[in-house]
């Protein structure tokens, strides 16, 4: 790769660079609330049960106002074009992550939390535009492994940063400075980012590389818009929002009750979860692109796209099993559960990375954003019932028992088998991942 970048160029890796960037605000913004979770609990006088309760609803109105979201944001992203749409996503969840510092209880932080959903719902589905505008075919992967990493890299700076601001600041200064990060973001934004076609910057052995997928030219002559309804008649469209339906949920545990895990297992302050939190998420980062290079290096010992994608996935799917076993290697050291589910994180975003790619592998350019968001809408929905279903009445009736560690190992075992039956359903689906044809 680095002699293809010193003869074509390698500005499409800058595109990445912004995508990563962006993908880390992301999720910044989104996580900052689980580390403010005994702040806030001594703010508003919430009892055990009650934080349970009313943290659960917080959680609850994002992925609800997520979903939602999704409904558009593909469209809407297809529709103003990667850099508009991008833009306007990015700035509107970043006002959206600020005015969490004006809520006065939780009613507050359920409307702020609603809005902050919706707008950060642009997130992907303009990523994966831009990786599949940027990119030829057998480097998506890697592309996607790449930006997706920054989900971990806002998860790291996070558990860094935000229990200082708030002992230090007060809580209303985490929401704050942390949401200021998006606009800075802007401004490269639009100083950087162009299609291909239109970047200056770019040269044309690269354009010609970008460009050289078979399909490109096809594409290019065919601009019509596809109505969701259309998506959703292909197996493919059905494929990718099960995969996401089955698995998204499983990272959205980790994201949102990793912190509360540590708290209640092993009696951690909020202070002391800063580096087990963090070093989860900093070995998630090695699975993310390494996750993404794997399905490359087959590609290139010619395997085909689809083969080596979903053999990948199979991969990445084993890998997470061994959460099953955490709660139990903690009781021997608390660092053994940490590393387990570490490795679990890395597997899920190294699945990530894949099942993005499958986007871009199955569809045309024009519709990945809108395939995308049908995706995220499914996993959206799958947290949805997975906070309603499980974790909401389980964790509340096990608090009860004073045995919350049966309801988190409970959880550990959904976690292990969730990405092997979503593996084999897509596998039924699409078993050679064809190409849909418009």
């Amino acid at each position: 790769m680095n002699q293809a970048n010193a003869v074509i160029g390698k500005y499409r890796w800058t595109i990445c660079s912004l995508v990563f960037f962006a993908t880390t605000v992301n999720y910044l913004d989104r996580n900052v609330i689980s580390y403010l979770r005994p702040f806030l609990a001594e703010a508003f006088h919430w009892t055990p049960e009650q934080e349970v309760i009313d943290y659960s609803n917080i959680e609850l109105a994002f992925k609800i106002a997520y979903a939602i979201g999704m409904l558009f944001a593909g469209g809407f992203i297809d529709k103003l074009g990667t850099k508009l749409g991008y833009a306007i996503a990015t700035g509107l969840w970043s006002l959206a992550a600020i005015g969490h510092a004006f809520a006065t209880g939780t009613g507050g932080f359920l409307i702020a939390r609603v809005f902050l959903g919706i707008t950060e719902a642009g997130n992907f589905p303009a990523a994966i535009k831009a990786t599949a505008e940027w990119f030829p075919q057998k480097e998506r992967a890697l592309a996607t492994g790449i930006f997706n990493s920054g989900s971990n890299i806002g998860a790291i700076i996070v558990p860094l940063t935000v229990p200082f601001i708030a002992e230090h600041y007060g809580w209303q200064w985490a929401f704050i400075l942390t949401g200021i990060v998006g606009f800075f973001w802007l401004a490269l934004w639009f100083l950087l980012y162009e299609v291909p076609q239109k970047q200056k910057r770019l040269s044309q052995a690269e354009l010609e590389y970008i460009t050289s997928d078979p399909i490109t030219i096809q594409e290019a002559e065919d601009t019509e818009k596809v109505s969701w309804l259309k998506l959703l008649s292909f197996r493919q469209t059905w494929a990718f929002a099960i995969g996401k339906l089955l698995t998204d949920p499983v990272w959205w545990f980790y994201l949102f009750w990793l912190p509360d895990f540590l708290m209640k297992q092993y009696k951690l302050s909020a202070t002391e979860i800063i580096w087990p939190c963090a070093l989860v998420y900093m070995i998630g980062s090695v699975g993310s692109i390494g996750g993404g290079w794997l399905p490359l290096k087959l590609i290139n010992n010619n395997w085909p796209a689809y083969k080596a994608r979903k053999t990948s996935m199979l991969l990445y799917a084993f890998a997470v099993l061994p959460v099953l076993f955490s709660q139990y290697l903690g009781a021997i050291n608390m660092w053994f559960a940490i590393l387990v589910i570490g490795l679990a994180v890395s597997a899920h975003q190294a699945w990530s990375a894949n099942i993005f790619t499958t986007v871009s592998d199955m569809f045309p350019k024009k519709t990945t954003a809108s395939v995308t968001g049908i995706g995220g809408m499914f996993g959206a929905f799958g947290g949805i019932l997975l906070t309603l279903v499980v974790q909401k009445n389980m964790f509340v009736y096990y608090t009860k028992l004073g045995k919350i560690e049966t309801g988190y190992f409970i959880m550990f075992c959904i976690c292990g088998a969730s990405y092997l039956a979503a593996w084999l359903i897509m596998h039924l689906l699409v078993p050679k991942m064809k190409k849909v044809e418009l």
